[in-house]
């Protein structure tokens, strides 16, 4: 599904116009990057938790030339779903 697609399904479930729909996506997308760029969590009962986890530095190899490099340590934004969503897509 796609952006466009979530903004039109938004549209027709809340009854408003897709532009309507689309500032609602658009402010919810924006809102949940913000929050985990300045470290926050942000949880929604019932459909999951977004946060940042740290990654340490490691060693790593480069594949062309199978020579060892390390890979610097980083930030990565990762989900975890709620059990209502589990069980959703587990029926």
């Amino acid at each position: 599904m796609t952006k466009t697609e979530l903004t039109a399904i938004v549209s027709e479930k809340a009854q408003i116009t897709k532009k309507d729909a689309e500032k609602a996506v658009s402010a919810v997308i924006d809102a949940i990057t913000s929050a985990l760029a300045e470290g926050d969590k942000v949880s929604l009962v019932g459909f999951g938790t977004f946060e940042v986890k740290e990654r340490a530095e490691r060693m790593g190899h480069n594949p062309q030339t199978g020579e060892a490099m390390t890979i610097p340590a980083s930030k990565a934004p990762v989900f975890k779903a709620g059990t209502a969503l589990k069980n959703a897509v587990n029926k």
